[in-house]
């Protein structure tokens, strides 16, 4: 019951961070380098919790807390953004459509198969039949979500990537999503072995933002135009901060409500919250209506995940 009433706060997150994506779209148009518009999304995300863990010191960690760490905890932001990456350089070779239905149909199996096997410190639950039947329906969802969007994004140069050599990118696709579901229980561990959440956060976010820092200053080219700069408005570089609240709920609920249920309703809310702004046309996004198949995707992603939820 207790993990039951943090679904509402999960929901919220996933919808916040597909509003974040949205944002992130139109400050990568204006900012026009990929690199540059990642350092400028993830560098107000450091600075905000840094801030709240001057503000909130403690609890810190101890010195037995840090000596039980897994080496590869503070690598969970880092794990998440190779999906940032794989979008940033496969995304015009595959479609949008095929690679969201990918990352996020491996998210939501590598969450369910950590669940079961109790991989990376989660309590093993066992195989359970209905969790992975309600996987299967939220994978069925995605994909009817994601190719009713990849037709409408095919405009400018899309088309040519989707042939046989796009297609040689899926594994490196798949791997990208399910390196966002282990990013979320690496956080977790983060976090229960810094104590203090605001430290964990800094910590996750710093190395990711160095590394796409390094990236921006090894391809620094192109840059933005001084009309680029003067149509960038106030929210764009807060779209960090808007995807960062799915970080920070994975740091603190995950290991309460399993990595299946967490994944999964994140995934249903970001899904679900795309389609609105794709149909509404909000934050500057093309407008395209959710027809028969986005919805009957999204009735299929909602069983799916009150099945992984439920049992």
């Amino acid at each position: 019951m207790t993990a039951a009433l943090l679904y509402p706060f999960i929901l919220v997150a996933g919808a916040l961070q597909a509003i974040g994506n949205a944002m992130n779209a139109q400050l990568r148009g204006r900012m026009v380098n990929p690199w540059l518009a990642a350092t400028v999304s993830f560098l107000p995300i450091v600075f905000v919790f840094t801030t709240l863990f001057l503000t909130m010191p403690t609890p810190l960690p101890s010195l037995d807390s840090l000596s039980k760490m897994p080496w590869y905890a503070p690598l969970g932001g880092l794990a998440g953004a190779v999906a940032v990456f794989g979008g940033l350089a496969f995304i015009d070779k595959v479609g949008a459509g095929p690679f969201n239905g990918l990352t996020l149909t491996a998210n939501i199996l590598t969450s369910l198969a950590m669940d079961a096997l109790g991989l990376f410190g989660l309590q093993a639950a066992g195989f359970k039949p209905m969790p992975w039947l309600g996987g299967l329906l939220m994978a069925v969802g995605v994909i009817f979500i994601a190719r009713s969007g990849g037709k409408s994004e095919g405009g400018e140069g899309h088309g040519k990537g989707h042939g046989m050599s796009g297609k040689l990118l899926y594994p490196f696709i798949l791997v990208a999503g399910a390196l966002m579901a282990i990013g979320v229980v690496w956080n977790a561990q983060l976090r229960g072995a810094l104590e203090n959440p605001w430290l964990a956060a800094t910590v996750s976010f710093v190395p990711v933002v160095f590394v796409f820092a390094l990236m921006f200053l090894l391809r620094p080219s192109p840059l933005p135009t001084r009309d680029d700069i003067a149509g960038i408005r106030w929210w764009m570089p807060l779209a960090g901060i808007t995807g960062a609240v799915a970080v920070f709920a994975g740091l603190l609920f995950v290991d309460k409500v399993g990595a299946g249920a967490f994944n999964g309703l994140l995934i249903t809310a970001n899904l679900l919250t795309s389609v609105a702004l794709d149909h509404f046309g909000w934050f500057g996004m093309k407008q395209v209506k959710a027809g028969p198949p986005r919805l009957i995707g999204a009735a299929v992603m909602v069983a799916g995940i009150v099945l992984i939820s439920l049992f």
